[in-house]
């Protein structure tokens, strides 16, 4: 009992200190109840195709998280991704064998505005590490294996870029604003 309650305590003191200090959330809406700069401004982003399997998994999560995939928003920018995954062998059996391996995602982004001389507003990067155990007997399943963990991580990275632009959004709004 005496836990839960000094629990609830510090969850107050900490809101009530982050709400001083300015801190509002990223998708947070604006008085009038429509999106914030952040959600409009990722509803108006296409994401081109991104070639092989691993990007086509990127794709579309970065418009399931931008929303931009309906149709209802203009696209005012692009955003040139490039996403691949690597794997190293980390469970070595004596006989070389790898039994399990480590995969590293990365993503790389560059968005552009759609104007004549296709300006680059901002870049960056993600990067996300996992693993996935091999069975020498089960082939087909490790194949599987690796394709969701593919998924996984293109998910994973999505709502790191996303993150990162619905921040620089809000970021610029605040600019022109104040």
């Amino acid at each position: 009992m005496k836990s839960s309650v000094s629990r609830r305590w510090f969850c107050f003191a900490s809101m009530t200190a982050l709400g001083g200090c300015g801190f509002q959330p990223v998708y947070m809406p604006t008085a009038s109840g429509k999106g914030g700069p952040g959600q409009r401004e990722l509803a108006a982003i296409y994401v081109p195709v991104i070639p092989e399997r691993p990007g086509q998994l990127m794709r579309q999560a970065l418009q399931d998280r931008f929303g931009s995939d309906s149709g209802t928003t203009a696209a005012k920018y692009d955003l040139i991704v490039t996403f691949g995954v690597a794997g190293e062998g980390v469970g070595i059996e004596a006989n070389d064998i790898a039994t399990r391996i480590r995969l590293i995602g990365t993503a790389t982004y560059s968005l552009r505005a759609r104007d004549a001389k296709r300006t680059v507003l901002t870049s960056g990067g993600a990067r996300a590490l996992d693993g996935v155990n091999i069975f020498d007997s089960q082939y087909f399943a490790a194949d599987l294996e690796v394709e969701a963990e593919q998924k996984r991580m293109a998910d994973y990275l999505a709502t790191q870029i996303a993150t990162q632009l619905a921040v620089w959004f809000r970021q610029q709004a605040a600019k022109q604003t104040g």
